[in-house]
């Protein structure tokens, strides 16, 4: 049976799909074109006519998966609710036991951009958008009188750094901490940056 004939956006789309599939299995470092193109059925010359490098395809995946990931986390902070809320909400999101997908993509980027600068440079614009979102909700809880916080790129990027690490222990080092336990500690991390009371259970609260 013919292959449907798709346009160049669909296309890109399929292979960006393909290229993140291939880097999970295999990593940045390891994964081919013809990784990308065998897993689609297609030739290398139809992967290089979109991503004329490796390089670029790994970039451009990379993006791909942290995009969907960003849009998501502003759905999530773009809520009809209290900052507070859309804060908790995020942090229970983001954190590595949460919702967001993306954690083993992430490490991979980070371990390949040492190398690759053009990997590197998209995570650092990713990874500050990011930063921004969070920015932006905090400043608008402070605004509103919900929580004090005189630093809130400070705290965005304590937080971010905080679960970074988590997710790092439970992706490479898996079995080590229990969900509600990561939970937790995010909710805690989160109370500590806006001089909230710990939530219930916690042992600062204890």
């Amino acid at each position: 049976m013919a292959r449907v004939r798709l346009s160049v956006a669909e296309r890109r789309e399929e292979l960006l799909r393909a290229a993140v599939e291939q880097i999970e299995a295999r990593g940045a470092a390891a994964v081919r074109i013809a990784d990308v193109a065998a897993a689609l059925g297609v030739s290398n010359a139809l992967v290089l006519y979109h991503f004329s490098t490796k390089e670029q395809l790994v970039a451009a995946a990379f993006a791909h998966a942290a995009e969907g990931d960003l849009g998501r986390l502003r759905r999530v902070l773009g809520r009809r609710t209290t900052a507070e809320r859309r804060l908790r909400a995020a942090v229970r999101w983001y954190a590595p036991t949460g919702q967001a997908k993306g954690w083993r993509l992430w490490i991979e980027a980070w371990a390949a951009g040492l190398r690759d600068p053009e990997l590197r440079r998209v995570a650092v614009t990713l990874d500050r958008e990011w930063k921004a979102a969070l920015t932006s909700v905090i400043e608008e809880g402070v605004a509103a009188g919900e929580f004090a916080c005189a630093d809130p790129a400070g705290a965005a990027w304590r937080l971010t750094a905080y679960l970074d690490g988590l997710a790092v222990q439970t992706t490479v080092y898996a079995g080590g901490l229990s969900r509600s336990a990561m939970l937790r500690w995010a909710d805690e991390a989160l109370a500590r940056e806006l001089g909230l009371p710990a939530p219930p259970g916690s042992q600062s609260s204890s």
